[in-house]
């Protein structure tokens, strides 16, 4: 059909966005180069951004790297990464389900797991190596507190968050260990993108696409997106969570993104040595999500939040 007339192909992208996302990935990754270039010069950081509507699934903007004449490599789809702390969310919606409230109290103070089968031992720690004693989970989401997560996901069940997260859309491969509190099952930026579309879109989750509708030379409509929402949790959940997660941008290791002066839900993420860094935006209307790394994980080498 191609051929012998051609097709008409509606897509989701809106072009003022996708040139907005590629200008500020482009800058950013600029800015970062300058830092890290003295560490490897060869080698050069890179980035991926996706926004969705959360409403219908529309991919409305996506950069998949620095530049596709460098490298062809679509960074927001064919990229798994750790997505560390952008991934404790789904812990803590695990927990309301079970019962706990923002109010809730955890204890931040050392702990020990015996993992692996000689039992060595696993020490989970707070990245800025303080322990707060009786914290909230309010606090903890927003200072992102890796101990009292990992607790708060022992007591809940691995079962439980992973069950979460696949009603969200997540499909990859999730381990069954606590760290999977932390981010260490490795995601598609896509992935998470449209994840969060389902707290932005009050609980129900929709597939992400990137093509509205589809005609023939004469117009007539040969394929169409229907948008098919499910239901991933009850809208007071996902209220609850947003409201947790707008004190991440209020007080904690989001703040930088109050200079947007707008309501924000968002949630940053690191992975050790801050090989991934991450940051989850959303309105009801809009859902962002940026990634920064190397293609062969190594450390940043900047100082960044949880």
């Amino acid at each position: 059909m191609v051929f012998k007339g051609g097709l008409n192909v509606y897509t989701t992208l809106n072009p003022t966005m996708q040139l907005a996302a590629e200008q500020a990935l482009g800058d950013g990754l600029k800015a970062l180069e300058g830092r890290t270039a003295k560490n490897k010069p060869a080698e050069h950081p890179e980035g991926a951004i996706v926004t969705i509507e959360p409403q219908t699934g529309y991919v409305r903007a996506m950069v998949g790297g620095y530049d596709f004449f460098r490298s062809e490599f679509n960074r927001a789809v064919q990229a798994r990464r750790q997505p560390g702390s952008a991934f404790k969310p789904f812990v803590y919606i695990a927990a309301l389900e079970a019962g706990f409230t923002p109010a809730s109290r955890v204890e931040d103070a050392p702990v020990s797991y015996a993992v692996g089968p000689n039992g060595q031992a696993w020490k989970p720690d707070n990245y800025d190596r303080k322990f707060r004693g009786p914290t909230t989970l309010q606090q903890a989401v927003e200072e992102s507190v890796n101990i009292v997560t990992v607790k708060v996901q022992e007591r809940v069940g691995l079962s439980k968050t992973i069950q979460v997260a696949r009603r969200f859309g997540i499909s990859s491969p999730l381990h069954m260990n606590l760290s999977l509190a932390l981010g260490t099952s490795d995601l598609t930026l896509l992935e998470l993108t449209s994840a969060y579309g389902g707290l932005a879109n009050q609980g129900e989750w929709l597939a992400p696409t990137t093509i509205r509708y589809v005609t023939d030379a004469q117009g007539k409509l040969l394929e169409e997106h229907v948008a098919e929402p499910r239901a991933a949790v009850p809208p007071e959940t996902a209220y609850v969570m947003a409201h947790k997660l707008r004190g991440v941008v209020e007080r904690g290791t989001g703040i930088a993104a109050k200079a947007l002066a707008r309501p924000i839900a968002a949630k940053t993420g690191t992975t050790s040595d801050e090989r991934d860094l991450w940051l989850v935006g959303y309105t009801p209307e809009l859902v962002a999500v940026v990634w920064i790394g190397f293609d062969e994980p190594r450390s940043l080498g900047i100082p960044s939040s949880r």
